[in-house]
C-alpha cells in the first residue's frame, strides 16, 4: 500500500477521522451567531455556481480522504437543503467503501420535502438545529426566517423517513435563550431526541461575542439537573465532542435519554479533535476558527491526479497544530480574521 493511503496524524497525533462537507454558503436563515441580517441582507454576494464544487467533485474528494482514514462524512452549509438536487449527491457518498455514517445537519424546514427522497439515497441520519421552543425567542434568533412549527413539522418529516436518531443542536446564549433549556430538554426526552447544547462560540469575525454571554456547561447541566437528575457517560469513541449525560431514571426502552454538551469555551477537547472541513469552494479548514484555508478546487480542475490530491491533502494534516480552544484566553490578541461559521459548516 502507498504511503498515500497511510491513516493520517498530525503534530498532535490527533488521526483524521471525520470530514464535514459544506455544500453552500447560502441559507434560508439569518441567524444572530452566523448570518446576522444586517451583514448578510439581499445585496450580499454569496458565491458564484461555478465557484462551488459539484457533486462529481465532491465525492472524488470525499474518496480520496476515506483513503487517508475518513471514516464518517458530515453535509453541511450554510443550509445544505437549499442546494439542489441534495439527495443526488447523497447517493454519490453512499456508494463510497468505508463510509461508515453518513449525516447531514440542517435547520430542518425543507425535510417535510426531502426527508423520505434523502434517506432513499442512502442518508443515515439528521441533526437540526433548534434553539428553543419559544416561538418568539427563536424567531429572534433566526431572522424571523421560520417559526417552531415549521422546524417541529421538518423533524416530524425525518422520524417518519427513518433518520435515526434525531440530535437537536442547540446555541445557547445568556440572556437569549437560556431561560428555556429545561422546556427542550424535557420535550427532547418525550420524543426520543438527542439534545445537545453548544456554549456560544467566538466563531467567525461577525457575531460580536463576548465571553460574558456564554453560558457554561456546568450551568447547564445544572439547570437540567435540578429538574431531570442526570449522570455522565462514558463517550461513544475517542474524539467524540459532545460530553454525555443520561436522565438518571431512564429505563431500558429510552435508548437515546440523554443530552450532549459541546464544550468548546471552558473545556476544549482539542486535543481529540480529528475533524476537516471542506468548504462549498473547496478550501479545506483544520479547524474551525481557523484564518485560511488550502485550495483543492484549482489543482482538481487543473486536471491534478489522485495521487496529487492525497499528497496535498496529506500535507495539510500532517502540519496541523490547531488547538484555539485551548488558547483562546491566553494569546494577546484574537481579533484575526476567522473563516465564517457559514462558510464551511460549524
Amino acid at each position: 500500500m502507498s504511503d498515500l493511503n497511510l491513516p493520517l496524524t498530525d503534530t498532535m497525533q490527533r488521526p483524521l477521522r471525520d470530514l464535514r462537507i459544506s455544500v453552500t454558503d447560502r441559507c434560508n436563515f439569518r441567524c444572530t451567531y452566523c448570518m446576522p441580517a444586517e451583514v448578510f441582507g439581499e445585496h450580499y454576494r454569496f458565491l458564484r455556481r461555478a465557484d462551488i464544487l459539484t457533486f462529481e467533485e465532491i465525492t472524488r474528494l470525499s474518496r480520496l480522504l476515506i483513503d487517508l482514514g475518513v471514516v464518517k462524512l458530515r453535509l453541511t452549509g450554510g443550509e445544505p437543503l437549499v442546494r439542489r438536487e441534495i439527495e443526488t449527491l447523497v447517493a454519490l457518498l453512499a456508494q463510497i467503501d468505508g463510509a461508515e455514517d453518513l449525516a447531514l445537519t440542517t435547520n430542518g424546514v425543507y425535510l417535510p420535502d426531502k426527508a423520505q427522497a434523502l434517506r432513499e439515497a442512502g442518508l443515515k441520519r439528521v441533526t437540526v438545529s433548534l434553539d428553543t421552543l419559544d416561538d418568539a425567542v427563536f424567531r429572534q434568533m433566526n431572522g424571523d426566517r421560520a417559526g417552531v412549527d415549521e422546524v417541529l413539522r421538518g423533524i416530524d418529516a425525518a422520524e417518519r423517513a427513518g433518520l435515526l436518531p434525531i440530535k437537536i443542536n442547540t446555541v445557547v446564549q445568556r440572556g437569549v435563550n437560556d431561560h428555556t433549556l429545561v422546556d427542550l430538554a424535557r420535550y427532547g426526552r418525550e420524543r426520543g431526541w438527542i439534545v445537545r447544547f453548544i456554549e456560544y462560540m467566538d466563531v467567525g469575525n461577525l457575531n460580536g461575542w463576548s465571553r460574558d454571554q456564554v453560558v457554561t456547561a456546568d450551568a447547564i447541566v445544572a439547570q437540567i439537573d435540578a429538574a431531570m437528575p442526570l449522570e455522565p457517560i462514558a463517550s461513544h469513541y475517542r474524539g467524540e465532542v459532545a460530553r454525555r449525560y443520561r436522565y438518571r431514571d431512564a429505563g431500558a426502552d429510552e435508548p437515546n435519554a440523554e443530552i450532549g454538551l459541546i464544550t468548546s469555551v471552558t473545556q476544549p477537547f482539542c486535543g481529540a479533535c480529528n475533524r476537516l472541513r471542506l468548504s462549498a469552494d473547496g478550501k479545506l479548514y483544520t479547524c474551525l476558527f481557523a484564518s485560511k484555508g488550502t485550495d483543492l478546487r484549482e489543482p482538481l480542475r487543473a486536471g491534478a491526479t489522485d495521487d496529487d490530491l492525497k499528497a496535498i491533502i496529506g500535507g495539510v494534516w500532517r502540519a496541523r497544530a490547531d488547538r484555539y480552544s485551548e488558547i483562546r484566553f491566553k494569546v494577546a490578541d484574537r481579533r484575526d480574521s476567522k473563516v465564517e461559521m457559514f462558510h464551511i459548516g460549524g
